[in-house]
């Protein structure tokens, strides 16, 4: 007799829907998740199903398994532009064989408002990881623009990347990683950054190869602090495109409901751009809940007062003006609850969400309150709307 096959199960990461926000390696705690220039990998030999990296992840990239007989090494791994499938077992065991207790526990750490994202059906097709760090593409900075009062604290700057002669092309959602120079504390090349584009897929020039970013500073960012104090002509060193899920559906007739905080704006500019070059009496709706602490600290704030209502209803949350009570995204939610309500009614209604992770659990209970109201049950509403490609969080 053939001595039994073994069957193994192992833990992958979907290349295609990572954004490689480095949170998966930095919560593995025995260091099985790791990453190249291309790929974040996990070591079949060292994964111990402990699931530290599964709540955290933003897109759920991490959550990914195959039943196998020979596992796919990090060699492999590297490699690959999409997960490959679930290969046949020749009726040794299937995905279901799974154990429950590892089960159940994905189930938990998905049922919040994050989860696995799907693309919208309507989106057109990524371009994924046409650069990385071995061979990153090089765009020179065409602009850069304060966003916000000058006596604010809060810094953040629009920048303008232009590629030359070398393609990138990109969708409303997609991100970008950038590769500040220098070494870290312990000579080691610093990790690329993640950037959301915030500008639509023909250019924040319109038919021009370039491409917009908003960035805050942050105290002792590295990378943040490099970008913002770049001057027009400086070279900087580019990978991506990144992001196959929190993209922008093409079809006019859809809803596109946005909710963000700062810089989570940035997807949803590229967003309402195109819709506004390319689709301006499109009879889907677009609405914009926007989160800042003042005024003077939103960006894109003056610009958003232009954007015609009849395109975009715009809400605005300010939570530290002096002498008024705070307000938050999710409290204007539950005012417009009766928007909300029909918007979520609509099977032509997707939802994005973009910003401070802490903003989600607060939208989210909003949302399950909104539904209440007009009996709707949110969470399997929710669960609906992910698995049709029109529910989306993206938070940092």
């Amino acid at each position: 007799m053939n001595a039994p096959t073994t069957v193994l199960k192992q833990h992958l990461i979907d290349p295609e829907i990572c954004i490689r926000c480095n949170t998966c390696e930095e919560m593995c705690p025995v260091d099985a998740i790791t990453h190249g220039d291309d790929n974040y990998v996990v070591d079949v030999a060292t994964c111990n199903f402990c699931m530290a990296c599964i709540a955290p992840c933003p897109t759920g990239a991490i959550d990914n398994w195959r039943m196998v007989t020979t596992p796919w090494s990090l060699e492999d791994q590297h490699s690959w532009g999409e997960l490959p499938a679930q290969p046949e077992l020749g009726g040794l065991a299937t995905l279901e064989a799974i154990d429950d207790e590892v089960g159940a526990i994905i189930a938990s750490a998905h049922g919040g408002a994050g989860g696995k994202s799907v693309a919208p059906k309507s989106a057109g097709k990524p371009a994924i990881n046409l650069f990385n760090r071995a061979s990153p593409a090089r765009a020179r900075v065409t602009g850069i623009y304060r966003l916000t009062a000058d006596d604010s604290t809060t810094d953040i700057r629009h920048v303008i990347l232009d590629f030359g002669d070398t393609p990138f092309p990109v969708l409303e959602g997609q991100s970008i990683g950038i590769v500040p120079p220098g070494v870290d504390a312990n000579g080691e090349p610093h990790r690329v950054r993640l950037y959301s584009i915030a500008s639509p897929r023909h250019g924040e020039r319109p038919n021009h190869n370039n491409l917009s970013l908003t960035v805050k500073r942050v105290e002792g960012g590295v990378c943040s602090n490099w970008v913002c104090d770049l001057k027009k002509g400086d070279e900087v060193t580019v990978t991506g495109p990144f992001g196959a899920t929190f993209l922008m559906p093409d079809d006019p007739t859809t809803n596109i409901v946005m909710v963000c905080t700062g810089t989570g704006s940035a997807p949803f500019r590229g967003m309402t751009e195109w819709r506004r070059r390319t689709q301006p009496t499109a009879p889907g709706r677009m609405v914009l809940f926007f989160g800042a602490r003042r005024p003077e600290e939103l960006p894109y704030f003056g610009p958003l007062q232009k954007v015609p209502a009849s395109l975009l209803t715009k809400f605005f949350a300010w939570s530290r003006v002096p002498g008024e009570p705070k307000v938050y995204v999710q409290d204007l939610m539950r005012r417009e609850a009766a928007l909300m309500a029909d918007l979520l009614k609509s099977d032509r209604t997707h939802l994005y969400m973009c910003g401070l992770k802490g903003m989600e659990t607060g939208v989210d209970e909003a949302l399950a309150d909104v539904c209440r109201g007009a009996g709707l049950d949110w969470e399997a509403l929710r669960g609906v709307m992910r698995e049709a490609g029109r529910y989306h969080v993206e938070t940092y």
